[in-house]
């Protein structure tokens, strides 16, 4: 039965692929019901019902499109030239599949072109979306000048490099762009390297940062080198406190016991040798070291003009480092194999100070990120 099934869906999927149209033209999308005729027609150039659906349909289809193209043309809608410019290229379109299709040719010989006609649009559609951005960036504020930019890369989508519409772009950028500056305050001490590390990657991050690309980040160095005279908020980032290196070893001594051990053999009277049976015992003493680094880090969006804290986190991080070791006295057929197995490990020396430093900076390195790209994703 799954075999059945999945062979109808095959078929269907066969079958809507190579559909004649029809079903479009029926429900009056008859552009696309000339797409889909012209694509059976590819296919199998005397397929009757698909030739029928490409007779009926090219002519409605181009009269719709036209009708379309001069009503906008005619009213006062806004960017009233984009649309016209869509009914042109649907028209185009259909020129180039039927020119295609030599099945399609036979029932469509002489299909129209609005190729002059598209160019001039073009233009229009050019000129009225960089008028909308000069309007938008005339209000000179974020926002605006967000949607600014939007419309000069629309003119430019019309017509590569219309006017002067590169530089518009990239005022209306600078303008919609949210300038950040991140201030870190460097770990002092004998931590610099482990801290500076911890930096890098916090700069590195914010630099390819690509949910809004409406924000830009900037170091301080970045800040002054660009000039930057007066960014829209600041992030300060300090360590209020953190521990590197406390070490716990706990030592615990146990006695273990296991009954029913063969210990030996005894010789009977008549000579006959049996085993012999007895508990035996074992002193376990185990060591277990922990060296613990920790420390929070403290994060503040500050706006930059009035200096109001916008939002304030505090991220804690930690890691454990472990060790276990172990010896032991009296009978090991008393200890388990894995209380064996500890007393065959040896104490060894835990990480540098400075790799402890930047393992428990991995998780507050993971909060900080998450948190910069949930406040800047939509800003």
């Amino acid at each position: 039965m799954r075999n059945v099934f999945l062979l109808n869906i095959f078929f269907l999927i066969i079958f809507s692929g190579c559909s004649s149209g029809k079903k479009s033209l029926e429900h009056g999308d008859y552009y696309n019901s000339v797409l889909q005729s012209v694509s059976r027609l590819r296919q199998n150039p005397n397929q009757k019902k698909a030739q029928q659906t490409l007779r009926e349909g090219y002519p409605m289809a181009v009269r719709r499109l036209e009708d379309d193209a001069r009503n906008r043309m005619a009213s006062n809608a806004p960017f009233k030239w984009k649309s016209v410019l869509s009914s042109y290229k649907k028209i185009n379109t259909m020129y180039e599949e039927i020119n295609r299709s030599p099945g399609a040719l036979r029932v469509i010989s002489n299909p129209s072109s609005y190729y002059s006609e598209m160019e001039e649009a073009r233009n229009s559609a050019a000129e009225e979306s960089y008028r909308a951005g000069l309007d938008m960036l005339a209000e000179n504020n974020r926002e605006s000048a967000k949607q600014a930019y939007y419309h000069f890369r629309d003119a430019d989508g019309f017509v590569r490099g219309y006017k002067d519409v590169l530089d518009k772009m990239a005022d209306a950028k600078f303008i919609a762009t949210l300038k950040v500056v991140i201030k870190q305050i460097p770990v002092p001490g004998r931590y610099a390297l482990s801290g500076g590390f911890f930096q890098d990657k916090i700069e590195e991050y914010v630099h390819s940062f690509n949910r809004n690309e409406f924000v830009r980040f900037f170091s301080t160095i970045e800040a002054e080198n660009e000039n930057l005279k007066q960014p829209d908020q600041i992030i300060y980032i300090s360590f209020d406190d953190f521990t590197v290196g406390e070490t716990h070893i706990v030592e615990k001594t146990v006695e273990y016991s296991k009954d029913s051990v063969k210990v030996g053999e005894v010789v009977m009277d008549d000579g006959t040798k049996i085993p012999a049976f007895n508990t035996v015992k074992a002193k376990l003493t185990t060591f277990n070291k922990k060296v613990i680094s920790r420390g929070v880090l403290n994060f503040q969006i500050i706006d930059a003009y009035n200096d109001a804290v916008l939002t304030a986190e505090k991220f804690p991080g930690e890691f454990v480092w472990y060790c276990e070791w172990g010896s032991y006295n009296g009978d090991e057929r008393a200890l388990t194999s894995k209380q064996l197995k500890i007393t065959k490990l040896k104490e060894i020396a835990p990480p540098q100070p400075q790799d402890l430093f930047i393992e428990f900076t991995r998780p507050i390195y993971n909060q900080l990120t998450n948190k910069i790209n949930s406040f800047y994703r939509n800003y």
